[in-house]
């Protein structure tokens, strides 16, 4: 239950909602009470033709009290004395009338509170999943290694929405349906105690049963969410792959291997679905039981001679008993709903959980300039139990190259990601102008560098903002950026020029176009550090020579730390370092390492520098 009360913290603060559902919901319970209640009346004015001898007649009325009997004689008075001045079709009219009233009024506050629990409802998924979305953007890049995408799109998505039911279930089962119970059984302890006593021996006895329905839902849920990830995985690999399942001619397979899941997820819901549905049948099952066994007692009741039931008492009692049912099966209901929503609940806080490797240490050194040289000591860094870098050491200086080379699963790209701290070193540390960058704020240590990555990460917006990217800078500033990045002639072509949309992952853009936006992108930081990993690997030599000129106008006046494996960038290097199996093999200049007859003169002459 720990999980269950955590989830009431997206709920904080509840009196804000449950007050006034509360207070809606006990004035809809009391006026559809009413409506069921003043039908007792009826039916003795209707049955009873011999003087109204079914009516209690009372010739003053009752000294006040808060008792139910109060109520009770006080409306018999009134009721007698509208039968005395009007007749008993004038009662029958004034009680017809007052039932259409309470009706209105019953169904108005119904639908009040239903207001109410929908606010209460949105605000708790809102919160929800701002709070799994900021948790997924802060948290270190190493912790999606080791999710399933569609899985956490699924806790974002299906699981949020069972905790938001598991969580408004909760409310209304606690301020609403206790509420109708109770002052129902009021009344029909007001009306027959005899047969109330009788109808609470029997009701534990449906509340066991249904208790023990739902007591394994718990298992059948988490098993159910979790398949659901699985699927969405797979549909998400299926959408993004469609190209190399095409051209492989992999469809019936694909599908097969989809159809497998899709099978294996409805089997584990219809598992699921058979318990959470068997509670409701049941529950109204016993329900009506009861109210079988109920019509017999009191039918025995009421042929027993001096009986103080009467018969219209007893169709009125019946009628009101049955209102009982409803909340009753909402309550047997709700703890299938509970069950399900700890599940989720916990897949949920597995996220929210889960540790940030990568944080600020408390007071960061504040940095807002490179002024000297980046070194790396002693650098070490694994996977798991999967050495990647193993104690590397190099100084890069200010405004110099630095190029990246070696055979792939060398650790380049790794050792790219550790210098904005997307991860950090296992032993050893990296400096920034003699300064950790652990010690500084990742914010400055971040906004010192730009990332220019081989996979061209556009968003589905227009270009302006896929250029801008949530900064604030002037059209002429973005402008002047592209025409750096040589992309400005192609973005004018476009069809609504800086404010066309690039579609989902900038699928309506060519490779080169996309590339020559992230560089705009960088340019307009203005970082005084690039980190660029094989950015035209992807591109055809056109392309790639149009982006190649961008890149330069990029480097230049910047330092640059480039993986690279075109001859061009790295002879312009001003200094080279070789990554084999996560060592350093080799590192100086283009002439000296060409004469030191080694590896990296191997790869050159085999022009195969291939990314991670």
């Amino acid at each position: 239950m720990k999980t269950f009360f955590r989830l009431f913290a997206f709920a904080a603060p509840v009196q804000k909602f449950a007050v006034p559902f509360f207070l809606m919901s006990l004035l809809g319970v009391i006026f559809g009470l009413i409506n069921f209640t003043l039908l007792i009346p009826v039916f003795e004015l209707l049955f009873d033709q011999s003087g109204n001898k079914g009516l209690q007649k009372l010739a003053v009325a009752p000294a006040f009290d808060l008792s139910l009997s109060y109520f009770k004689d006080l409306f018999y008075y009134y009721f007698q004395s509208i039968i005395n001045t009007s007749g008993k079709a004038g009662a029958l009219k004034m009680v017809s009338i007052a039932i259409v009233v309470s009706v209105v009024l019953s169904n108005l506050f119904k639908y009040l509170s239903a207001r109410i629990i929908e606010n209460f409802r949105l605000m708790i998924v809102n919160r929800i999943r701002t709070g799994i979305f900021k948790k997924l953007t802060d948290i270190d890049i190493q912790y999606f290694s080791t999710q399933r995408k569609g899985d956490l799109i699924s806790r974002f998505m299906t699981d949020v929405v069972i905790i938001q039911d598991s969580i408004i279930r909760s409310v209304q089962v606690i301020l609403r349906e206790p509420i109708a119970i109770i002052l129902n059984f009021a009344v029909l302890f007001a009306i027959s105690s005899k047969l109330t006593f009788f109808a609470l021996i029997l009701i534990p006895v449906s509340g066991l049963l249904i208790s023990t329905i739902v007591k394994r839902l718990k298992k059948h849920a988490t098993a159910a969410q979790e398949s659901v990830g699985v699927l969405v995985s797979s549909i998400d690999e299926g959408l993004n792959g469609v190209k190399i399942i095409k051209s492989f001619n992999a469809e019936k397979y694909i599908q097969e291997k989809f159809n497998a899941i899709n099978m294996w997820t409805s089997k584990i819901h219809r598992r699921l679905a058979r318990r959470v549905l068997l509670a409701s049948p049941v529950s109204e099952m016993l329900g009506v039981t009861t109210v079988a066994a109920l019509l017999y007692y009191g039918g025995t009741l009421i042929l027993q001679e001096g009986s103080e039931l009467q018969g219209a008492e007893f169709i009125g009692y019946i009628i009101i008993f049955s209102q009982i049912i409803n909340p009753a099966k909402a309550i047997s209901e709700a703890f299938g709903n509970i069950s399900q929503g700890i599940s989720a609940g916990e897949r949920v806080f597995q996220i929210l959980d889960a540790p940030e490797r990568i944080t600020d240490k408390p007071n960061p050194v504040l940095k807002t300039s490179f002024n000297d040289c980046i070194e790396l000591k002693s650098v070490s860094f694994a996977y798991g139990e999967k050495e990647v870098l193993k104690d590397i050491s190099f100084k890069i200086l200010k405004g110099s190259t630095v190029a990246l080379v070696g055979p792939s699963g060398g650790g380049k790209t790794t050792l790219l990601d550790l210098l904005p701290r997307f991860m950090d070193p296992l032993q050893g540390e990296i400096c920034l102008d003699g300064l950790n960058i652990k010690d500084i704020s990742m914010r400055d240590v971040r906004a010192l560098m730009g990332i220019v990555n081989q996979e061209s990460i556009l968003f589905n917006d227009t270009i302006f903002n896929n250029i801008a990217f949530g900064r604030s800078f002037t059209e002429e500033e973005v402008i002047e950026a592209a025409r750096i990045a040589n992309a400005h002639e192609f973005i004018i072509n476009t069809t609504e020029g800086y404010q066309t949309s690039v579609g989902d992952r900038g699928m309506k853009l060519s490779g080169g176009q996309k590339q020559r936006i992230c560089i705009a992108r960088a340019v307009l930081a203005n970082p005084p550090i690039l980190l660029l990993d094989e950015a035209t690997s992807a591109l055809d030599t056109e392309s790639e020579k149009v982006v190649q000129n961008a890149l330069k106008n990029l480097m230049k006046n910047r330092t640059s730390i480039v993986i690279a494996h075109r001859l061009s960038t790295i002879q312009e290097a001003d200094q080279i370092i070789v990554l084999e199996n996560g060592k350093i093999e080799e590192q100086g200049s283009h002439n000296e390492l060409m004469m030191a007859n080694g590896l990296y003169k191997k790869l050159i002459s085999m022009q195969s520098f291939i990314a991670e």
